[in-house]
């Protein structure tokens, strides 16, 4: 079967990523006279292929005052390798080699064993250099038999596996660039009660401790991390329309000063901090609450909340003409309206110590930046499950970022996941780069046509690997 993973060819700037080339055969089958494999694992990383075995030799034999040398050999024509040699000697020429000060039949870096400590099993591991002639190559075991003075008795060679690459195109990731200042802020709804016509808070009244609360909580978040500096707290307050429009403006601009005043006395901001607004009438509200609702002239009071009458004029009609949803409305959603919206705006430090930024994103992913989960998905090798928790965690963060699903399109691909990436690029910009993603999916689905189309577009737009992919796929076509 074959697997894919994704190997880093670049750090900084644009990020291309080549896949790796797994071939495994789990079968155990026998090569060569007395010996037999299993578990055979072929896989190209980048500049290296690795070959991985277990070698069982619990049936080879070897007569007195001879050798069996085992070599595992990729061949492709007329180029071939040798790897690692294993030797297995009789007691005579065994210590024939030792005695005389030579090497073993092979060379130096030869796995050699006399007959009577050879073990039943090898676990055999090679890494060498790969060279463009190993795609297609075919892995032997050569079996050797030699007698005294070197001399070849017997030869037998045993194919083990092929390894043959698929064509897969460089992924090509884009590093974000990194914020001056990086803003947030968190927002929420108080409903602050006061006794009838009075501004002043009373903690203690009715649900106070628990509207109060609400906002004591969202300033306590912010400003006990030390990352984080508060910048602003917007208060802004609103009014139920059923009373004089004068009156409720009046109340607005009171409540939301008393709340205000409230704040500044119990965590001592600078005065600029805290900034009020007012909103008399809470007729939006009242307006989306109806349009929910199932009250039997909806639509009616609907028309005249967007009309163009007088807020007095206005609330009068719907009390007149609706009596009993008004009073409804009086019992059930003016409560609602009477209400203070608070936004805590903060900037948050920036982090360049890769081991704190993977800490942060797994306590508050929230306050990193896209060039810092970038920062993060370096430390790891591209296709593995952190690598791609990463990319995933910070298109989560910022869901209608461009660079942040493109990023998240290549993760998904290394992984072969092309649903997702096909998803994630829906919400990628038409950049270059993107443009290059579709064509390398488009490579992955076998849709050739469409990957010319992209690459060739990303091409004229003049990125590089585009060019490099082009002339790839159509060696691979021919």
């Amino acid at each position: 079967m074959k697997k894919t993973s994704c190997i880093l060819l670049a750090l900084w700037g644009i990020m291309a990523v080549a896949e790796a080339q797994t071939a495994i055969d789990t079968r155990k089958q026998n090569i060569v006279k007395g010996v037999s494999v299993e578990n055979l694992k072929m896989e190209r990383n980048s500049g290296y292929i690795t070959i991985d075995m277990l070698l069982d030799l619990s049936e080879l034999d070897v007569d007195n005052n001879r050798a069996v040398l085992l070599t595992p050999w990729l061949v492709n024509g007329n180029d071939s390798l040798n790897l690692q040699s294993v030797g297995v000697y009789s007691r005579r020429r065994y210590y024939f080699y030792v005695r005389n000060g030579e090497s073993m039949l092979s060379d130096q870096n030869e796995k050699s064993y006399k007959i009577s400590e050879k073990p039943n099993t090898i676990e055999y591991h090679a890494i060498v250099p790969y060279a463009e002639w190993m795609n297609g190559s075919v892995l032997s075991l050569h079996r050797d038999d030699y007698g005294c003075c070197h001399t070849l008795l017997a030869e037998q060679n045993g194919i083990l596996g092929r390894h043959t690459e698929a064509f897969f195109p460089e992924l090509v990731y884009v590093r974000p660039q990194g914020q001056i200042e990086k803003r947030d802020s968190l927002e929420g709804s108080a409903f602050i009660d006061f006794p009838v016509n009075q501004m002043m808070i009373y903690p203690a009244y009715r649900h106070n401790t628990v509207e109060l609360g609400k906002i004591h909580s969202s300033i306590d978040s912010v400003r006990n991390d030390q990352d984080i500096t508060i910048t602003s707290v917007s208060l802004k307050g609103y009014a139920s329309p059923e009373s004089p429009y004068a009156h409720n403006k009046e109340l607005a601009i009171g409540r939301t000063a008393a709340l205000k005043k409230y704040i500044q006395q119990l965590y001592q901001f600078e005065d600029d901090v805290i900034t009020t607004g007012y909103e008399p009438e809470d007729w939006a509200g009242l307006r989306h609450y109806v349009e929910r609702s199932n009250l039997e002239h909806r639509t009616e009071i609907i028309a005249l909340i967007d009309g163009n009458l007088e807020p007095d004029t206005k609330e009068l009609k719907i009390k007149r003409a609706y009596p009993e949803e008004y009073h409804f409305l009086l019992q059930n959603c003016y409560p609602r309206l009477r209400h203070t919206a608070y936004r805590i705006a903060y900037t948050i430090r920036s982090y360049n110590d890769v081991e704190e930024i993977k800490r942060i994103m797994r306590e508050r992913p929230q306050k990193l930046s896209l060039n810092e989960f970038y920062l993060a998905a370096r430390e790891y090798e591209p296709g593995t499950d952190e690598f791609t928790e990463v990319f995933e965690t910070a298109v989560r963060m910022f869901p209608d970022d461009a660079i942040a699903n493109l990023n998240a399109a290549n993760a998904a691909m290394c992984r072969s996941d092309l649903s997702a990436a096909k998803r994630y690029l829906t919400k990628a910009d038409n950049s270059p780069e993107a443009i290059y993603t579709r064509g390398a999916l488009a490579i992955r689905q076998k849709d050739y046509d469409s990957a010319r189309r992209y690459l060739n577009e990303a091409k004229s737009l003049g990125l590089e690997q585009a060019s490099i992919t082009l002339e790839q796929l159509e060696r691979e076509k021919r």
